[in-house]
């Protein structure tokens, strides 16, 4: 079946052109600049006043199953990135059981093709004793290894050095993306804090605790490491200028990671949502705010996520000891960062790179993250236009909260094609669609 889609505004390796697509069955047939379309398609879908991009591969979220469904699962997160532009995610390993195992990672897999709506990949999960098993990855099947590297998430820390070694040198030839906090740290400031305001100290204090200090001891001895064994690092979630400043030399080999959150959000926001923006690591001042986001045309930061990570609203209650952290964002990354472009933040061209040729080119992903003639139809039409607002019908994911709730945006995703698929359209969403495992490596 051949599929056009015409007049649109294609956005793609650093360009923006008028033109057409042509889809044939599951990949992209052809793109054909200019104003004359071609004939001969069965089905035509006109994006005229549209932009046209690849789907966009969301590098990290958590998606809660197995084992934490109450919260979210594959199904309802899947539909969520759908509707947010999203045909390709990787899910982070610390669900019940944590994908720490050949046995449980094979587990998520199966329940991927069972229910995932769009493409799906899933992340290999490091502990103090478990890099013995990453010769026996498939390199074809996963992105990476991840690791928590000084911040605790269940038994997932790793915390010695020896392990520490271990994971670096063996982790060829995946990349290691790395949650860098340092718990010591932590732990310290939140005994003093506690000690000062009681057993639960109000959210203001959140980044104070979870510190600039903690987050840039933990990534210089994460870069350190990468160094001494050659390993390829990719630091998740930064959220600190001092960071950044770090990368520099070491572009080819060690990246970063800045989430949607950490872009949009600063200090000045708890004031008015509170615990909905605690998230690990924590959200800081205006000026590691800037930072990032200068980041994004400079060079310092090379793919956009989101830490995509649902709770119930009720585990959002207290203050920075026992609201949980973490927030659902995959819904609105895309439309988000269209208004930091809006803004002046960043052109439209670079946010294409940041959030789909990027994630393509770091984690190696076959056939997908470009438009390009042979590739995967992994296509995303968006649209600025009349104005809507999220309310909880609107959201997707299971948990049914966003701290986007209330906003007004400009721009909406009016079609997603995963694998040629046209999985939502303005006339719905296809329910019983399912989507691919990605390939690696290939």
């Amino acid at each position: 079946m051949k599929t056009l889609i015409k007049n649109a505004l294609l956005v793609n390796e650093g360009r923006t052109f008028r033109g057409h697509l042509l889809i044939e069955d599951r990949l992209i047939a052809d793109i054909i600049e200019g104003d004359e379309a071609p004939s001969g398609a069965d089905r035509v879908v006109d994006a005229s006043g549209c932009y046209v991009i690849p789907g966009v591969i969301d590098d990290h979220v958590h998606f809660r199953e197995p084992g934490l469904t109450r919260k979210a699962d594959i199904e309802s997160e899947s539909r969520a990135a759908a509707y947010g532009g999203v045909t390709t995610y990787f899910d982070m390993p610390n669900t019940v059981p944590q994908t720490t195992t050949l046995e449980a990672l094979y587990e998520k897999f199966q329940l991927g093709a069972q229910k995932s709506h769009v493409n799906y990949s899933f992340f290999f999960g490091a502990t103090n004793d478990n890099y013995h098993l990453f010769r026996k990855l498939d390199p074809h099947r996963i992105p990476g290894i991840k690791l928590f590297m000084g911040s605790s998430t269940g038994n997932m820390l790793v915390d010695r050095d020896e392990a520490l070694n271990q994971i670096f040198a063996n982790a060829a030839p995946f990349r290691i993306m790395a949650h860098c906090e340092d718990t010591g740290i932590i732990n310290r400031n939140m005994a003093e804090f506690k000690a000062r305001y009681g057993d639960d100290p109000a959210i203001w204090t959140h980044p104070l605790i979870r510190s600039e200090e903690a987050c840039l001891t933990s990534t210089m001895k994460a870069i350190e490491l990468a160094i001494l064994h050659d390993a390829r690092l990719h630091v998740a979630h930064v959220t600190t200028a001092a960071e950044l400043e770090m990368f520099a030399p070491f572009t080819s080999m060690i990246t970063a990671e800045a989430t949607v959150g950490h872009l949009y959000f600063s200090l000045v926001d708890y004031d008015r949502l509170g615990t909905k923006i605690k998230v690990n690591p924590a959200i800081k001042n205006f000026r590691d705010c800037y930072a990032l986001r200068q980041g994004l045309t400079d060079g310092h930061v090379s793919v956009i996520g989101t830490d995509h990570a649902p709770h119930l609203l009720e585990e959002k209650q207290g203050g920075a000891a026992k609201a949980v952290s973490g927030m659902p964002m995959i819904q609105f990354s895309l439309v988000t960062m269209l208004e930091l472009v809006d803004e002046g933040v960043l052109p439209l061209e670079r946010l294409v790179e940041l959030m789909c040729h990027n994630p393509a080119r770091l984690f190696e992903v076959s056939g997908r993250g470009y438009l390009r003639p042979g590739y995967a139809a992994d296509i995303v039409v968006v649209e600025k236009g009349k104005p809507w607002q999220v309310i909880e019908e609107v959201i997707q994911s299971k948990c049914k909260w966003s701290p986007m709730m209330g906003h007004e945006y400009q721009w909406h995703v009016r079609d997603v094609f995963c694998n040629g698929h046209h999985l939502l359209s303005p006339d719905g969403f296809d329910d019983a669609y399912r989507g691919e495992a990605v390939r690696f490596r290939d």
